[in-house]
């Protein structure tokens, strides 16, 4: 075989494997190219207002540099698959943090994500005796996807190389440190739960336990991940259906369809 045949060969091989969805995109195409500091300011428009909590916290500077310690979030598949993660991550932790649920808030309630740092209520401390606990520390939920119970401190303490069990509030101080908790929970696989990034970015296969317990790919098991046991297999909650408003919100600013499967109501929860 001559060697241009070869080297046409080659060629076209490398670009269907480089625009396979499941291939992370090259160097540099970070999630920065995503999403851009001004449409950041447009999904999260009322982050920063006087009422929140957060104001000032949640940077974009924070959230790209936060996302580059994480090769693959935001930067997997084509560039439609990239930016649905994007959007999913965001409008799930707009959901956890939102300051917008009640009234009639200007813009909607689903402009007013990131409006906390911290979980409203501190009276619980979350020691679950699952894995350590320090003294006088509590572990209510803090960060983008508010990081709770004593056991996941420490497990993302130990992902991110940091002590989150004796300084759980680095969480809600640092946001570059609250993004990645947030984002290293997205990232991880727990149990028989997969990770949000590979359900997001359709690398996921449900399991015959998964299939009959209705678990089924869409950003519906999305949220069953990260709270199943209350949200998930009673019906369509208001909990849910605000995480699915958000959703359908950030996919049309940025064009995208919202899909299917986007409630857990009829699926189980996932078990120990």
């Amino acid at each position: 075989m001559k060697l241009d045949t070869i080297f046409a060969f080659t060629l076209v091989y490398i670009l269907l494997l480089i625009t396979s969805p499941e291939f992370p995109s090259a160097a540099g195409d970070d999630v920065g190219s995503v999403i851009s500091a001004s449409l950041f300011e447009e999904l999260l428009k009322h982050r920063n207002d006087q009422l929140c909590e957060g104001k000032g916290f949640y940077s974009y500077n924070a959230f790209v540099t936060a996302a580059s310690s994480f090769g693959a979030f935001g930067t997997t598949g084509d560039f439609n698959t990239r930016k649905r993660e994007v959007v999913a991550f965001l409008a799930q932790s707009s959901h956890e943090t939102t300051g917008g649920g009640g009234g009639s808030p200007p813009d909607g309630p689903y402009a007013w994500g990131y409006c906390f740092v911290t979980e409203r209520d501190k009276s619980k401390q979350y020691c679950d005796g699952v894995g350590p606990c320090a003294l006088g520390k509590s572990y209510y939920g803090r960060g983008p996807l508010q990081l709770t119970h004593n056991y996941n401190y420490a497990l993302a303490g130990n992902g991110l190389q940091l002590d989150l069990i004796n300084n759980p509030d680095l969480v809600a101080q640092n946001p570059v440190v609250s993004f990645k908790a947030a984002i290293w929970f997205w990232m991880t696989p727990q149990g028989n739960k997969p990770s949000c990034h590979d359900v997001i970015t359709n690398r996921w296969t449900p399991s015959s336990a998964d299939i009959a317990a209705n678990r089924v790919p869409g950003y519906g098991v999305i949220t069953n991940i990260i709270n199943g046991g209350v949200e998930c297999g009673n019906g369509p909650t208001s909990s849910s259906n605000d995480r699915i408003g958000f959703y359908k919100r950030y996919c049309d600013v940025l064009g995208l369809p919202s899909g299917s499967n986007l409630d857990c109501s009829n699926q189980r929860p996932f078990g120990p």
